[in-house]
């Protein structure tokens, strides 16, 4: 019975094993499914739309082949068709069948700006999300979520690449395999072990037994012989095999009946074949734990149940929660990372070079008036430091504005990790179209002791107030004004409670810059011959004003500071003395009509919401010289 149990145990693992390894090779199916699209009439750009890339879910991986570079990046749809708006390209999308289909749009607008659309290089965009770019082939893995799709190009001038496959993963996990590789592996133990114990009770049982012989005849005695004649005897009768050994032992005595029953067969006939059946069992186990060991260390895991997969932990929701028609903010913390260090390396390149054109691809406004005059002076100076460098290394607050249309404009903290000494900058920068790249506004240092209000979150974005919101303690269009009515009026301005200790502060040392340009006249004794004025007014810049999570706003204003000095006689003269600045920027000594200096300040102020009790707090602040020009 032990065999026939041997038997089943064999078939049962040989069924188990076979169907473990089947999972794994004859039943497999394809590991990814593809999908290629097929571009009859070529363009310079083919947008891929999001819903080709979510036919199949999980990772999408994207491989373009062809001649020469090859560039593929990915981004919001709107800003796709945008970037793409006023020129002719190629759009894949999906039909009804879920089968890929490929139409030719043509340019839906001409640019605002009149410039040409042919040859666009896509590469080096802030628009995109993320790039790539290879040779001849480009391979990409993407995990693109919903409203994200896909612009393959070259340079803007070539055809793009025709050659396009999409593919994705399938589940190719087996769970069952590795439980009956490992099951089938156990009844063969057990089969081996039943087969081995079944051969040992036969030989023990030595097969069937005969009927036993009849009685044996009486013996008569026989006469013991000497000692050492008895000893040859006997052993020369065991030498011919017959029973002496046996019948002489019966006469001996206990003892000796045991040292001749077991001594010499216990030994010859005993040990031998035990050790020699033990050796065979281990000889037949062998195997057996072998190729059990061999297949369980090949099984994958995808060849095993993944419990602890089934109940993934989740994530906490976030304390914010977009409101009702929220748009999509401007950039992701990622983009806006990737674009403040690409400003930083830009910028850093313009000043060792003095490059304005240069510096012009990166920053506007007050900011680019500031380096203009910068690269001027230093050249006129060899002595005078470069200004300081953007720190691009952490990124503390994003605040992108929520839109879907331009200019959009987002709000950057940006701080060093490698050198505690710079102080943090707090920026705005701005996109003008979807063609541009965002350039800097307005930047200023913010001290460590201020306190940033708080903020959405970057995966949100803020919205965008109107200058002439009601909804603050002051309108945004009205910040300029009343912080340069403050510096101006000083206490008497209508202005003073309104901003906070800081600010008045601001206010306070500008005012005794001005009465130290006074005194200076009056030192050289030209203060009956000339006469100094100053006056702070608005740009005429737009403010950049973002909401904060307590109905408030950041502000961001730019004011410019003009002293003006002239002569109060016609024989005066108003000369530069060692102001080599003055003399860098006008080309003369002296002027005998006067002279005015401008200043830009770049401010950034907390404004509260309409009836709080909380006054305007003064973030950041940056004074540059911006002119310096003779009346003529």
């Amino acid at each position: 019975m032990r065999f026939v149990w041997a038997v089943l145990a064999f078939v049962l693992a040989t069924l188990l094993i076979g169907a473990g390894i089947a999972q794994r090779t004859v039943f497999m199916g394809p590991s990814q499914e593809r999908m290629e699209l097929s571009i009859e009439d070529p363009e310079p750009y083919v947008l891929v739309d999001a819903e080709v890339l979510r036919a199949n879910p999980d990772l999408q991986t994207l491989l373009v082949r062809g001649e020469g570079e090859i560039f593929v990046a990915y981004g919001r749809t709107a800003d796709m068709t945008a970037w793409l708006s006023d020129t002719a390209y190629n759009h894949v999308s999906l039909t009804r069948t879920q089968r890929p289909k490929t139409e030719h749009v043509d340019a839906a607008q001409p640019r605002e700006d009149g410039a040409a659309t042919s040859g666009r290089n896509p590469a080096g965009s802030d628009l995109w999300l993320d790039s790539f770019s290879d040779e001849d082939a480009l391979v990409a893995e993407m995990q693109l979520t919903e409203g994200v799709s896909v612009l393959i190009a070259r340079d803007g001038v070539e055809d793009a690449p025709t050659d396009i496959l999409v593919s994705w993963p399938l589940d190719t996990r087996t769970p069952w395999a590795g439980p009956l590789i490992a099951t089938g592996c156990v009844v063969l133990a057990a089969g081996l072990v039943l087969y081995v114990l079944a051969i040992r009770h036969q030989r023990r049982g030595r097969g069937p037994r005969r009927k036993g012989p009849g009685p044996l005849p009486p013996t008569e005695p026989i006469a013991l012989a000497p000692a050492p004649a008895r000893a040859a005897v006997e052993a020369g009768e065991a030498a011919d095999g017959e029973v002496v050994a046996g019948e002489a032992g019966a006469d001996r005595g206990p003892a000796d009946a045991a040292e001749g029953t077991s001594g010499a067969k216990g030994t010859d006939e005993g040990t031998a074949p035990r050790t020699a059946h033990r050796r065979r069992r281990i000889a037949l186990a062998l195997p057996a734990v072998v190729v059990t060991a061999v297949l369980a260390t090949g099984c994958s895991p995808e060849s095993w149940p993944q419990f602890g997969e089934s109940s993934p932990t989740p994530s906490p929701s976030p304390s914010v929660v977009a409101p009702e028609n929220q748009k999509p903010p401007a950039v992701t913390e990622s983009q806006a990372v990737r674009i403040v260090q690409q400003i930083a390396s830009t910028l850093e390149q313009a000043d060792a070079e003095r490059n304005i054109d240069l510096a012009a691809t990166r920053l506007d406004g007050a900011a680019l008036d500031a380096r203009r005059t910068d690269y001027a002076l230093r050249a006129a100076i060899p002595d005078r430091p470069a200004p300081a460098g953007l720190p691009s290394d952490k990124l503390s607050v994003v605040l992108p504005e929520a839109t879907e249309t331009w200019p959009r404009t987002v709000l950057v903290l940006a701080a060093s990790e490698s050198d505690e000494t710079v102080p943090p900058v707090i920026l705005t920068m701005t996109q003008a179209d979807p063609w541009s790249n965002y350039r800097i506004t307005s930047m200023a240092e913010m001290p460590a002791a201020v306190e940033f209000p708080d903020v959405a979150p970057a995966w949100l974005g803020a919205t965008r107030v109107p200058a002439e919101s009601p909804f603050l303690a002051l309108a945004p269009g009205e910040v300029a004004a009343g912080f340069s009515d403050l510096v101006d009026s000083g206490d008497a301005s209508a202005f003073g409670s309104a901003f906070d200790s800081a600010a008045n502060e601001l206010a306070a040392s500008i005012r005794e810059s001005r009465a130290a340009v006074v005194q200076g006249l009056s030192d050289r004794g030209a203060a009956e011959t000339s006469s100094a004025a100053f006056d702070m007014a608005p740009t005429d810049k737009e403010p950049v004003s973002l909401a904060t999570l307590d109905s408030g706003a950041v502000v961001t204003v730019s004011v410019t500071d003009t002293e003006t000095i002239t002569p109060t006689t016609p024989d005066a003269v108003i000369r530069f003395g060692d102001n080599a600045e003055a003399k860098a920027l006008t080309g003369v000594g002296e002027s005998a009509k006067g002279v005015v200096t401008t200043y830009a300040l770049q401010l950034f102020f907390a404004v509260p919401a309409q009836g709080s009790s909380e006054q305007i707090r003064l973030l950041a602040v940056h004074q540059d010289l911006i002119g310096v020009s003779v009346i003529k």
